[in-house]
């Protein structure tokens, strides 16, 4: 096994002691797929954002390894020769958990588990440990709760019981809880189901807010990206709010919404999402739609991007793989790229970025900006401002004074841009609408 030399000082976020345990984690590629193509990572590459993962969970990382392999074995995912090494590195580390960046089965689990004595999650149960703990919200702790459970149903593997135990019903990596993961498939099955009535409740909860915000006509901008591309340093920047942002994977999880008002007065709604991921498990995805349906419904997408990321091209693609299964294309007229982290960049590189971006087609232009800098701010809005107006149309409606009703009915479904009274007591309302908006506005003043 190919080892990584280790960073002690990066092995915790946390003061010492804080942490779950020492852990291994394990690489396994096929050779011949090693290539670093644009739109996919080396070897190393995952293997750190691997090692990035299990640090954001207080595990401390005392040992990486890449794994080659010819094929895949059915008993143990990597070759015998692999196992027996790996379990001296185990004992030798002193580790209780072995992460393997890779989607392996409850029987590989179980058989890994027995050759190293240790605790194997694979990089789906690894995530789910990490939503797990950064869920805030009654929302969230549903929706990872419901993905877990979904996840264990197929696990329920005879092995490590003492290990095994979920913690406040859900977790990989916790002590005992009240139910052990023997519990029967009916008892998951019914489990599951209370989730979904709960989850569906939250759906048409979510579903009145945003037809409460339809009724304020304010346009919605949804931040997306890969996690750790500076979405919520950006959704500071542009909101001063004080949302968590560190330089850690999946530092924020739960949605957050504020209300501002960019340079010409129009005012929006930006909405800060959770961080996507490489390999993002399917039952996620599903578990977090009613959070994503704040991207779906979005009028502007902020695809937020990394540039100082060494695999900001593989992060771009794995984006727009999550999009596509929201059912929003890359050619959606909504998404902005913003090119984030020039600041991290040397004058170089920054150069290279700034001419690659006037080198795209004026429609699909990037905003390139520093959201800890607030350099190029300016920029994004008016950009914002810009594609808002295209999608909206401005309309002049003259009233008579006495009808307030219709102006009311102006100020709840449009956005008034200007007012004016004349002598005779008309008054003259300039407002600007989405396309169906529009044709409301002028069904209902005959225009």
């Amino acid at each position: 096994m190919e080892l990584r030399d280790r960073d002690k000082s990066a092995d915790l976020l946390t003061p010492s002691g804080s942490g779950s345990g020492r852990a291994l984690v394990i690489e396994p590629y096929l050779r011949g797929h090693g290539g670093a193509a644009a739109d996919t990572r080396t070897p190393d590459a995952r293997l750190e954002e691997a090692m990035g993962l299990a640090r954001a969970i207080d595990l401390d990382v005392v040992e990486g390894g890449l794994v080659p392999l010819q094929a895949v074995k059915p008993a143990t995912y990597i070759g015998s020769g692999k196992v027996d090494e790996i379990a001296g590195l185990v004992k030798g580390h002193e580790a209780s958990v072995v992460i393997m960046d890779c989607p392996i089965s409850p029987v590989q689990q179980k058989n890994l588990e027995k050759a190293w004595n240790a605790k194997v999650i694979d990089r789906t149960g690894l995530i789910l440990e990490i939503f797990g703990r950064r869920a805030r919200t009654k929302e969230g702790a549903l929706q990872v709760e419901h993905a877990h459970l979904t996840y264990q149903k197929g696990r329920l593997v005879r092995s490590w019981t003492h290990l095994e135990r979920q913690r406040g019903g859900f977790g990989f990596l916790g002590g005992p809880g009240e139910t052990q993961i023997e519990a029967d498939r009916r008892m998951l099955s019914e489990r599951i189901g209370k989730i979904e009535s709960d989850l569906e409740k939250v759906k048409r909860t979510r579903k009145l807010h945003r037809e409460s915000r339809k009724r304020v006509p304010y346009p919605i901008v949804a931040l997306v990206g890969y996690t750790n591309a500076g979405k919520s340093t950006l959704f500071n920047r542009m909101t001063a709010a004080s949302v968590l942002s560190a330089d850690m994977l999946f530092a924020t999880l739960d949605p957050t919404l504020r209300s501002i008002d960019l340079p010409h007065g129009t005012r929006i709604i930006l909405s800060d999402t959770v961080g996507f991921i490489s390999d993002l498990p399917t039952m996620l995805v599903a578990a977090f739609r009613a959070t994503l349906e704040e991207v779906i419904e979005a009028d502007i997408i902020l695809h937020v991007r990394d540039m100082s990321h060494e695999d900001t091209g593989a992060q771009s693609a794995d984006v727009a793989k999550v999009l596509g299964e929201l059912g929003i294309e890359p050619t959606d007229r909504r998404i902005i790229e913003v090119w984030n982290k020039i600041d991290a960049l040397d004058a170089e590189g920054r150069e290279r970025i700034h001419n690659l971006a006037a080198r795209q087609a004026p429609e699909r232009a990037p905003i390139v900006v520093s959201a800890l800098t607030g350099e190029g701010i300016d920029d994004l809005t008016g950009a914002i401002e810009n594609r808002l107006g295209e999608s909206r149309q401005t309309l002049s409606v003259t009233l008579d004074g006495t009808d307030g009703a219709g102006l009311s009915w102006l100020y709840r479904h449009t956005e008034v841009l200007d007012k004016t009274t004349d002598e005779e007591g008309h008054v003259s309302v300039t407002v600007r609408a989405t396309p169906d908006k529009a044709g409301q506005v002028r069904a209902k003043f005959a225009l």
